[in-house]
């Protein structure tokens, strides 16, 4: 378990691990059981950088500050995976297209765009949210449904990849050890630390990141025939702005 989750937090953040362990793809995919958890901790992170700066910032300054600590957390790993998979699916034709200029790490007009509108849409909705003093538990809660969105899509779709000449890893992907144990040990994890911070509502937040994972995995199989490390990215990213949106609604 320890292994696991040094393991989970190595691939997930940037953390330095004082560990001298190396993970290969196996660990890091028995460890998605643990990604909630993780997410769980960064979302710490984040409310304590809120309580720090709202004693000295105006809300929407608070909001771009917590932005740019959550991108430094992490390594802005999820953002990289969103502006990849704007890019490839914006510009790419076919699947090879597609998956070939997700390889690409220069940044295109879609992936530009696609980053500034979901930075500018969290930050905006956390602003929103502070001004009404509810923003606390909704930050924490987001990254760590963030992160069960990995599990959902690594435990139930194909990965997109498939030979060398594509980019499939050679000792195999991290989804290829995501399965049935994964996903029922992030859920149990995931699902009642949500009803815990929020109630009813984040349960209903839940039910929406399993909804738009279900319609994202469908999609990037239909487009690439499965999921890659960049459109798992995405979904972390899309699925944490509507946790925002959700929460601001009050529905």
């Amino acid at each position: 378990m320890i292994r696991q989750f040094a393991a989970a937090i190595a691939f997930l953040t940037r953390v330095p691990m004082l560990s001298r362990m190396a993970f290969g793809a196996k660990d890091i995919g028995r460890s998605a059981r643990w990604f909630p958890l993780v997410g769980l901790l960064i979302g710490g992170c984040l409310v304590a950088a809120l309580q720090l700066f709202t004693m000295v910032f105006p809300a929407l300054l608070t909001a771009f500050l917590i932005a740019a600590m959550d991108a430094l957390l992490t390594g802005a790993l999820h953002l990289d995976g969103l502006a990849d998979t704007a890019d490839g699916f914006g510009g790419g034709r076919s699947r090879e297209d597609v998956l070939r200029i997700m390889r690409d790490h220069a940044i295109g007009s879609y992936g530009a765009v696609a980053l500034v509108l979901v930075i500018a849409v969290k930050a905006t909705a956390l602003a929103a949210m502070i001004d009404r003093h509810q923003a606390a538990p909704w930050l924490a809660l987001m990254p760590m449904l963030g992160r069960w969105s990995l599990v959902l899509l690594s435990a139930t779709q194909p990965y997109a990849r498939r030979s060398d000449k594509e980019g499939a890893p050679p000792g195999g992907s991290v989804t290829d050890f995501v399965g049935r144990v994964e996903l029922i040990v992030a859920s149990a994890t995931a699902l009642p630390i949500t009803f815990a911070l929020v109630g009813w509502r984040g349960l209903a937040a839940a039910l929406l990141v399993i909804a738009v994972s279900g319609i994202w995995g469908w999609y990037c199989r239909r487009r690439i025939g499965g999921i890659t490390g960049d459109t798992l990215g995405a979904s972390v990213e899309i699925s944490e702005t509507l946790v925002l949106l959700f929460g601001l609604s009050g529905l």
